[in-house]
């Protein structure tokens, strides 16, 4: 065990150290209340930093990633580049054969393009690009080297099932990964604490999280001047976003992930959607009683 990956794992321990975390009661009476009439399972996880509080339903029950599992697939690559075996900088010829559907742009490109790596990281994170994404995944050395990372970081039910040997059973039943509301907001935390292998490479890491596209959900009920690090994820039945918000009575970081959901519509109606922006909403209104906002009615 290197004296650096020692250090990351001690690190891990003292921020999931639930002892010392308050609950919240009253947040989650009113989170409760607010997703009593949801028609799937949800499951939410909330940590304030400066109060040193959390508020959590179902925060430990296993949902799928849908796209969360991206932030994954980032800690792999910076995995790789902290070894010294990629460069952000080196370039990769695209081939017409990587065109995956969904979500993204580079299933566009024309065969034979050069792309460098970070311009994938920024595509995989900023547009959810799939193409770029299972790159990524690839380069990184796949689930068998992300798996046991995300372990040592200790998220201990963060995995990637999709194009790894022995997970075809998980991948059959959550698709491409599976993951907790504690587990996003935790590593979502490690990053902006500098504590995925060392304050460069996760401050780096950090600024991928900051350039988010689709902005509709959580971060639309945050004034605009707001700092924030999000990712959503989105399939048929389930909806997901982790976000880290740099609010002025101090930082707080949720996650709000979805199940079996009955509403499977693909537009901002999405009842699992809507309730996300509303928990939102709820969140920082409750954390920044001083500074209430009210959002703006979507701009379609």
């Amino acid at each position: 065990m290197t004296k650096r990956l020692l250090i990351m794992i001690l690190c891990c321990t003292t921020l999931f150290d639930l002892s010392a975390q308050k609950r919240d009661q009253k947040l989650e009476n009113i989170l409760k209340d607010a997703v009593k009439d949801f028609r799937g399972d949800i499951g939410i996880h909330v940590q304030h930093f400066k109060k040193n509080k959390t508020a959590s339903i179902q925060a430990d029950s296993i949902f799928p990633t849908a796209s969360l599992v991206k932030l994954p697939l980032l800690v792999g690559v910076f995995q790789k580049i902290d070894q010294g075996q990629l460069m952000l900088k080196t370039n990769y010829v695209y081939r017409t054969e990587r065109t995956y559907s969904g979500s993204g742009l580079m299933q566009f490109f024309k065969d034979s393009v050069d792309v460098d790596l970070s311009t994938m990281i920024s595509l995989m994170l900023s547009y959810s690009d799939n193409v770029a994404s299972i790159w990524c995944q690839e380069l990184a050395g796949g689930g068998l080297a992300i798996n046991p990372l995300m372990e040592k970081l200790g998220l201990m039910n963060t995995k990637v099932n999709s194009r790894t040997v022995g997970r075809e059973a998980a991948w059959q039943q959550y698709g491409w990964g599976e993951t907790t509301p504690r587990d996003m907001v935790n590593l979502i935390s490690l990053i902006r604490q500098g504590k995925v292998f060392d304050e460069r490479l996760s401050e780096k890491m950090y600024r991928y999280l900051k350039n988010q596209y689709y902005n509709g959900r959580s971060l639309a009920q945050f004034p605009a001047d707001i700092a924030t690090a999000s990712k959503t994820g989105s399939i048929d039945k389930a909806r997901g976003e982790v976000v880290f918000v740099h609010a002025p009575s101090g930082d707080f970081a949720f996650s709000v992930l979805t199940k079996n959901n009955e509403d499977t519509q693909w537009t901002s109606a999405n009842e699992a959607e809507v309730l996300t922006r509303k928990i939102a909403a709820l969140l920082w209104n409750y954390f920044e009683p001083k500074n209430q906002y009210e959002a703006f009615d979507p701009v379609e």
